[in-house]
């Protein structure tokens, strides 16, 4: 099978990326991440820090502990599981379980680069190449429903619903975030005027992500259900406006229920501006928009967070009036990488630490330019006349 230029190109520069990220966890790998140096020299990883901390280097089930299971949906609990299975045991095990994830997660990577490069050709490489992505693809198993969940967009772009709500819910099972596509997802079929068939595509995702979930909350479900009672419960935590309010000595009142009610909102207002557009979009241009508004209003924001928003935006990048905005968002989440981790070596005794008012404003400036960002595409005007609608929904299927 001969590779064209574009895929030499995708595999080569993804790969590049991999290698160029593992670089920067070689101190904390060479210190197996203990001392102040984990937090200044940014290579803090969850995954060796929870292979020991929820059981794993003992092959204990990631859900059998109703106060110390794995804190994500099942899927990425049984990944964490299964990889721990074929970890060599012994005095290096940390690092071997890290390498083992990495190794996966590389090959993640390098998928989601040629999935992203056949959605936008024009624009692709920006991903591998963006410093917060490269910074970041080790924290944590996120990727596994990055994957999955830019996968389900391809395929629903070209018409073929069923194979894209079946990697939906997959992605759902794994990280929880990709359910906001269902919103921009549920608009395109009602501009299209495919209720029925709409209705059709979220049951389908909803019955398969309960299937799914239905052996966890049966076998072990105070487990099972810590996720959902830690995210439901939890206060201001790091990377959120909440917290970056609360430095600030602003502090309101019921976030639990406040978060929620802001994106809600901000979602209806661009549900309601998207129903006005002069053409259906496709889900790729759109998709930022919403995860975006959730990520910018939930009570956390962890670094790795952005791979779940860099593969939207740059799909989002349909032409070049967003090109300044883009690299203003993806200006501020560099400087919140830098940002996080200088903050939280103050705790861990760093000579060199960033101020706690410096963190909290890192905090409002990626999320003041994710917001940025997502408007700018929210309001841009259709490059295409509305006639050419049918024409470009018919390309979307070749």
């Amino acid at each position: 099978m001969r590779f064209s230029f574009l895929s030499k190109a995708v595999l080569a520069l993804a790969l590049f990326a991999a290698l160029l990220s593992f670089a920067k966890f070689d101190h904390c790998y060479n210190t197996n991440w203990t001392g102040v140096g984990v937090d200044s020299h940014e290579c803090y990883s969850d995954l060796p820090a929870l292979f020991d901390a929820r059981g794993l280097i003992h092959h204990v089930w990631p859900y059998s502990s109703a106060s110390n299971s794995v804190e994500y949906p099942p899927l990425t609990g049984v990944v964490m599981w299964a990889t721990a299975l074929v970890t060599p045991s012994g005095y290096y095990s940390d690092k071997n379980y890290f390498l083992i994830n990495v190794a996966l997660l590389a090959l993640l990577f390098i998928a989601l680069a040629f999935v992203v490069s056949r959605i936008n050709p024009k624009k692709w490489y920006l991903l591998p190449v963006l410093p917060a992505v490269i910074a970041s693809l080790y924290i944590n198993w996120d990727l596994w429903a990055v994957l999955t969940a830019v996968a389900s967009i391809y395929w629903f772009d070209r018409k073929r619903y069923e194979l894209s709500a079946v990697v939906l819910a997959i992605s759902i099972a794994t990280k929880f975030f990709p359910i906001v596509l269902l919103i921009p997802m549920a608009l395109i079929f009602i501009r299209q005027g495919e209720i029925r068939r709409g209705v059709r595509y979220i049951a389908q995702t909803l019955f398969l992500w309960i299937v799914i979930n239905l052996p966890f909350a049966l076998t072990t479900p105070t487990g099972w259900w810590r996720f959902f009672k830690l995210n439901g419960s939890r206060p201001a935590d790091l990377g959120s406006i909440w917290q970056a309010l609360n430095i600030f000595k602003i502090n309101p009142p019921g976030i639990n229920l406040l978060w929620a009610a802001l994106f809600i909102l901000t979602s209806l207002a661009a549900f309601a501006v998207l129903l006005r557009r002069a053409i259906t979009p496709n889900l790729a241009e759109i998709a930022f928009i919403f995860v975006a508004l959730f990520t910018a209003f939930n009570k956390v924001y962890s670094p790795q967070y952005v791979l779940w928003l860099a593969p939207l935006g740059v799909m989002a990048l349909v032409n070049n009036r967003h090109r300044s905005a883009f690299w203003i968002w993806q200006g501020s989440e560099a400087i919140y990488h830098f940002a996080i981790w200088e903050y939280l070596g103050s705790f861990a005794g760093a000579k060199f630490s960033l101020p706690t008012p410096w963190y909290a404003a890192a905090i409002l400036l990626r999320v003041g330019a994710s917001l940025f960002f997502a408007l700018k595409i929210l309001l841009s005007t259709p490059v295409q006349a509305p006639q050419e609608e049918e024409f470009l929904l018919s390309g979307a299927e070749s």
